[in-house]
């Protein structure tokens, strides 16, 4: 998760902020206006619309939604999608085929099996027999087939799960709501995921703080200078459980339908936008600081790793992430 550190305003502007509920976490904004003449409440209005329309688009706890609508639907009938949840599965593709797979939208399936679903059942170690059924569900190269904007499930009982994607794009439609209405320095959060724009109000790259990976702790590990960036963070430290001494954590390796049992503990990355960072961000968690370090350099990506060390972490970066740092 990531945290802002907010400076005092100069002389002649304003701090606007906003925030309330979304996707059953919270969003905040805070923007800075430099004479700009806005009205607050058709602002605060055009943000809630933004999600709202969102949400009708990209929720599964939304039984009307597009995506529902789609998961719904039968196999091998194929389904139009929207430009939105057209931009959002073509990201989730381009994500999924450089991760190695590691992002897969379609691991529902195996998130409910190991009872890290919405469903109320309790963590638990699933029968491996369990385990290789719910992956027949899942898999989004065998399960789905992606044409532009015409998607077709391909396996009985699959379906499309946005979580670790859907809160980015959320972010990235509120910030084009706000240059719409003319602001150009602000930062939008929604559940830890966020995009800065331009500078903060001491005129410096906006800083933004990342959690130290320790459960049942808030402390700052670290912090990042971010502008005209996405950034977001995965982390197994919040919602996980313990069996014989063993951490089993709601991050599912698509590829053997089990958490992730790597030393890797965080990840965190910046890109062009939300929607990719919160992507990127569960992808390079599956994968772990050594083959992610791998594909980052690859595909040019700014990551930063934490990984546990017995009592300590230990940190590694790529090249581009220690770049942006250098000149931000």
């Amino acid at each position: 998760m990531t945290t802002a550190a907010l400076a005092a305003c100069k002389p002649g502007q304003e701090i606007l902020k906003f925030s309330g509920d979304t996707m059953g976490t919270r969003y905040n904004v805070v923007a800075v206006s430099s004479g700009q003449k806005l009205d607050r409440d058709a602002l605060q209005g055009a943000i809630d619309a933004a999600l709202a329309e969102v949400d009708t688009q990209m929720s599964n706890w939304n039984a009307g939604s597009e995506i529902s609508r789609i998961n719904a639907a039968a196999t091998g009938e194929a389904q139009r999608l929207s430009p939105a949840l057209a931009h959002v599965m073509a990201g989730a593709q381009s994500v999924h085929q450089a991760s190695d797979g590691r992002f897969d939208v379609t691991v529902g399936p195996l998130i409910d099996l190991w009872g890290f679903g919405a469903d109320g059942a309790m963590p638990h170690i699933p029968a491996d027999a369990d385990i290789a059924d719910a992956m027949t569900r899942a898999g989004q190269s065998d399960v789905l087939a992606i044409s532009g904007d015409t998607l077709t499930k391909t396996a009985p009982g699959a379906g499309i799960y946005l979580a670790a994607i859907g809160k980015g794009y959320g972010v990235d439609r509120v910030a084009d709501t706000l240059r719409a209405h003319g602001l150009k320095d602000f930062m939008v959060e929604i559940g830890g995921d966020l995009y800065t724009a331009g500078l903060n109000p001491e005129g410096m790259s906006w800083q933004i703080g990342i959690e130290t990976p320790v459960a049942g702790q808030r402390g700052l590990y670290d912090v990042v200078n971010v502008s005209g960036l996405g950034m977001a963070t995965s982390g197994d430290y919040r919602n996980f459980f313990e069996d014989a001494g063993q951490r089993y954590s709601h991050i599912i390796d698509p590829a053997r339908g089990r958490p992730i049992l790597h030393d890797t503990v965080s990840a965190t990355v910046l890109t062009e936008d939300a929607m990719l960072a919160d992507a990127w961000a569960t992808a390079m968690l599956v994968l772990g600081r050594e083959r992610g370090l791998e594909i980052a350099e690859a595909n040019d990506l700014a990551v930063v790793f934490i990984d546990r060390a017995g009592d300590a972490f230990v940190t590694a970066q790529s090249s581009r992430y220690a770049a942006l740092q250098a000149t931000a």
